[in-house]
């Protein structure tokens, strides 16, 4: 497939994400989010990060974050190629998310929730293994070993 250009117009709005993701309240949310929200059941989330906690509000503003820069992406506003090579975190929010996700639309009842994020996930899955095979399985490593406490890693 030959590869195209961004737009003028996608470009921009690729830099706009950027540039909200470095708002301080998001920048933090992203920190915390990277460095805890390790979860394997949705009771452990809810114990990590409970309804009305700042930990909650990290972990919706993240997650709400990638899951509205994937819809502009899935939607075609954004160049997939450019995101692919340059917004990596998604992927690392989705894999965080991908254990409770079921759990959380059950619960919620809504089978639509972050499905925008899903799907680019699964898009991004087979671009990297196109692009750089058995890639992404060091990226589930290097994750599993996040887990970890720091002294131990």
């Amino acid at each position: 497939m030959p590869k195209t250009k961004p737009t003028p117009a996608q470009a921009q709005l690729h830099l706009q994400l950027y540039d909200l993701r470095r708002e301080a309240k998001l920048r933090q949310a992203r920190d915390w989010f990277m460095l805890n929200y390790f979860v394997d059941t949705a009771d452990e989330a809810n114990r990590l990060a409970p309804p009305g906690s700042l930990e909650n509000a990290y972990v919706r503003m993240v997650t709400s974050y990638w899951d509205q820069a994937c819809a502009l992406l899935n939607y075609g506003l954004l160049h997939e190629e450019l995101f692919f090579e340059t917004c990596g975190e998604f992927f690392h929010v989705w894999e965080r998310l991908k254990p409770v996700i079921s759990t959380f639309r059950q619960r919620y009842r809504n089978p639509h929730s972050y499905a925008q994020l899903e799907k680019a996930a699964k898009r991004y899955e087979k671009w990297m293994e196109r692009r750089a095979p058995g890639a992404l399985t060091t990226i589930r490593q290097y994750m599993q070993q996040l887990r970890r406490p720091p002294a131990t890693r």
